[in-house]
């Protein structure tokens, strides 16, 4: 197992709290309750991809953001978990697909459906569903194709892009690129 760095921690944290921040601000709009999900948060979903260190980190943001709501447990839980399983297997999709559009069409698949079909029972679960559960997965799939895929995508390619540049904080040990050392020090 790879051990986490301080940059990973760090980073963790940041996508936790971005998760958070760009979440509750939205209120109700954030959590289906009129249909549709608007959670422009899921983009961050796509992260996975790159780091690791974001599989936890979403699970984090996303039962954080429930918890600060004031939802169901259920909600905390189950909805939280939805998204721990959907990061994880976004990352597997990264590892083993190297085919850059390939990755981007399968890593987004797993946030969308994993959510669109897991959601719909939390909310039945809890009692606040709205709709017959087909209806409201229609509906939760096609608002996190919309976060997955339309600001996803943009932010993957932006992500990479700092990565190729060598900012540090966006790279690791698997970019090919040595990092800038502060020191001097060639074994630093």
């Amino acid at each position: 197992m790879k051990k986490f760095t301080t940059k990973m921690l760090c980073r963790a944290g940041i996508v936790a709290a971005l998760y958070v921040a760009l979440t509750l601000p939205l209120g109700t709009l954030a959590f289906g309750s009129l249909g549709f999900q608007i959670r422009p948060a899921e983009a961050l979903t796509m992260l996975p991809l790159f780091y690791v260190e974001c599989v936890p980190a979403l699970f984090v943001g996303c039962f954080l953001a429930n918890l600060l709501m004031g939802y169901s447990p259920w909600d905390f839980v189950l909805g939280s978990l939805c998204s721990l399983i959907a990061a994880a297997l976004t990352f597997l999709a990264g590892k083993f697909i190297k085919n850059t559009p390939l990755k981007l069409i399968v890593g987004g698949i797993f946030p969308v459906a994993v959510n669109a079909l897991g959601i719909p029972l939390v909310m039945i679960l809890a009692g606040s569903a709205y709709a017959g559960y087909w209806f409201m997965a229609a509906s939760f799939a096609l608002t996190q194709v919309v976060w997955v895929y339309a600001l996803g995508v943009p932010l993957y390619f932006a992500v990479q892009a700092l990565r190729k540049k060598g900012i540090a904080a966006f790279c690791d040990n698997t970019t090919g690129k040595p990092l800038e050392s502060s020191s001097s020090d060639p074994n630093a």
